[in-house]
């Protein structure tokens, strides 16, 4: 995670008909050791559908210390940042960036304390800066709320960010998705280059809009996964990955 627009930003759209409750964390100092590069010090800002700003925090001890302890997911540093919220079905926009200007190996991460509610997680997105080695870009992911496996599509984007204005996008983003134990389970370059994964990612009515981006579509049971994003040929660049829950 670097500075100015490549910063670690994270997006989740909730649906539904009810409002949901989650906690929103940015980690740095209690990542794994062997990430020699650890953000120090996270400040973590959560906005609303509108990109207005809903609320910031610096270290997670200083305000809600309590309902973040209740929720069973406090961070293991005190400089660490995290949010608890309430919101209304829409899409939100969290931006993880280190204090002062630092920079460093981040995480932003969004958890479900409400699974009982008529609405759900959706669709969980990061845009950062992907460099190599351990400093691609990884999203994370847990489906957990019952036992029936679930469809989605995962997407990495590069090439089209240069029509939001971003400058230095990641020319060619490879995809790999692995299980819970690391293991690869799927990969993709660039996502017409499977026939059968092709006409796939097109009945989702979400395929890429540039032939070098990557998708997977696949069902899932329940447990935890992760999609890695890196660069072709060791290529860096800001990309876009995306994880969107399928009826």
């Amino acid at each position: 995670m670097q500075t100015g627009n490549n910063v670690l930003i994270g997006g989740f759209i909730i649906t539904g008909n009810a409002n949901k409750k989650v906690i929103v964390r940015g980690i740095g100092p209690s990542l794994p050791i062997s990430i020699a590069d650890r953000l120090a010090d996270p400040v973590l800002e959560l906005h609303g559908p509108n990109g207005s700003l809903i609320t910031s925090n610096d270290n997670w001890k200083d305000t809600q210390q309590i309902e973040i302890r209740n929720s069973g997911l406090a961070p293991s540093n005190d400089l660490e940042s995290a949010i608890v919220a309430t919101l209304a079905p829409g899409p939100y926009t969290a931006i993880l960036r280190g204090k002062n200007g630092t920079t460093g190996v981040g995480l932003v991460e969004m958890y479900d304390l409400d699974v009982a509610s008529d609405s759900k997680l959706a669709n969980i997105s990061s845009r950062g800066f992907v460099e190599t080695g351990n400093d691609v870009m990884i999203a994370g992911f847990i489906f957990g709320n019952g036992t029936n496996s679930e469809k989605v599509i995962i997407r990495a984007i590069g090439p089209t960010l240069t029509g939001s204005g971003i400058a230095n996008v990641l020319a060619d983003p490879t995809l790999d998705l692995h299980d819970g134990n690391g293991t690869l389970m799927m990969s993709n370059d660039n996502w017409k280059g499977d026939a059968n994964q092709e006409a796939q990612i097109l009945a989702t009515g979400l395929p890429p809009s540039n032939d070098l981006e990557s998708a997977i579509v696949t069902t899932l049971p329940p447990g935890p996964y992760t999609a890695i994003v890196a660069g072709k040929n060791g290529g860096s660049g800001v990309a876009l990955v995306e994880v969107y829950h399928l009826p």
